[in-house]
């Protein structure tokens, strides 16, 4: 019931934004939303469409794209990749979608892909969705991400693991795309003695698994996985004793991890994508979120659900026109360089720009935005751990 009462919440917030009103409304442009509203991710979720919500209420503040409100209609992916497909053809087919933002996971978004939004030809640009597998998927150039992939991620991941001295470890990676190919990075870049092995979701008892990947005495557990299941583990592990040192990925990077484990997690470690902190880009979001929301979560991807949010728009301003292909071949041109730079919140200088006929590169409250001709972008990773019962950044990466 709780969860049904949070996606009632957000589809209402999502009609408010868009300015729906009953009985019709003005002539609208529709951006759809695949969000984990319910499911293993749910607690990225209600977070990661805040970041939506706000980039779709500047942009009707400013005036809304060629001359027309844009209109947000928002679906469930359930964190599965039926629900995800289920969802996603519901916002092209029905609900009119001309662009859509997420999936986050990357076992729900490759099939939404491959299914829905390249056949359809509609662009997609995914906002958490780092598997390696999407960088040469066959989606017609459709599928974009605003976050890095996990062949950086997982350099990273094996960079902060030997350096905390964890010479022998086992992992546990969701069997998704998302877990199996940032596990293979990690087994590839780690110097030292690696037991992995996939865990299979919504299961009541990892027991056989914890046991497998301690069988070589492993000092520590790297974990890539979601908060759901990986809060089973986690009790799991230390109930049994089979592991007392974690190492996370950006998937566990949630307080409500921490809520449910305790003080056993204090000394924790693990990666993220993240903007560095004083970037301008970064700065302006988070006066932004603040101002909008209130405190900004210490949770990844709300950052990268706006600017995906905002370049979809940029692109539809740029296209000027509703037609899928046309907003496709517009975002790299509001993404990358050259072009006056536009920063988070910018929405109206950028479209007096695109109407005078100028250059536009936009800068992303998440990092670099520049797609490159995979729909990639670059990215920097946070170093971060839990430290009295809260989640700290210890440093920046930069791969």
């Amino acid at each position: 019931m709780k969860s049904t009462q949070k996606f009632k919440r957000a589809l209402l917030s999502s009609a408010m934004v868009a300015g729906l009103a009953v009985g019709g409304s003005a002539a609208a442009e529709t951006l759809g939303a695949l969000m984990p509203m319910t499911g293993d991710l749910q607690v990225y979720g209600e977070t990661s469409l805040n970041g939506v919500i706000m980039a779709v209420e500047q942009v009707n503040e400013a005036g809304g794209v060629n001359g027309n409100t844009l209109d947000l209609v928002v679906g469930d992916t359930q964190t599965n990749p039926q629900g995800g497909v289920d969802a996603a053809q519901k916002l092209v087919s029905v609900d009119g979608a001309t662009v859509v933002v997420g999936a986050l996971s990357s076992g729900v978004t490759i099939p939404i892909a491959t299914s829905v939004t390249s056949v359809n030809g509609i662009p997609q640009i995914s906002t958490a969705s780092t598997s390696p597998v999407i960088t040469t998927l066959d989606d017609n150039d459709f599928l974009f991400r605003s976050v890095p992939s996990d062949a950086l991620q997982g350099v990273v991941l094996a960079e902060v693991t030997k350096e905390a001295g964890y010479d022998s470890v086992g992992v546990l990676y969701i069997n998704n795309d998302y877990g199996k190919g940032l596990a293979e990075t990690f087994d590839a870049n780690f110097a030292g003695d690696v037991v992995s092995l996939a865990y299979e979701p919504g299961q009541a008892s990892y027991r056989g698994e914890l046991r497998e990947a301690a069988a070589n005495d492993g000092t520590a557990l790297i974990l890539i996985g979601y908060p759901e299941n990986g809060i089973t583990i986690l009790r799991q592990a230390l109930e049994e004793g089979y592991f007392e040192n974690f190492v996370f990925t950006d998937g566990m990077k949630a307080p409500e991890i921490i809520d449910a484990i305790g003080d056993s997690l204090n000394g924790s470690i693990g990666t993220t994508p993240q903007a560095v902190a004083d970037s301008d880009g970064a700065v302006k979001f988070v006066e932004m979120y603040e101002a909008r929301f209130g405190e900004l979560p210490p949770k990844p991807f709300i950052d990268s659900a706006y600017d995906a949010a905002m370049l979809a728009a940029l692109a539809i301003e740029k296209a000027g026109s509703d037609d899928p292909a046309a907003i496709r071949d517009a975002l790299r041109s509001v993404a990358n360089p050259p072009g006056t730079e536009i920063m988070p919140g910018e929405f109206a200088k950028a479209k007096e720009l695109i109407a005078a006929g100028e250059d536009i590169n936009y800068v992303g409250a998440a990092g670099s935005q520049n797609f490159d001709d995979n729909g990639d972008v670059s990215g920097t990773f946070a170093f971060w751990g839990i430290e009295g019962g809260e989640i700290v950044t210890h440093r920046m990466i930069e791969p």
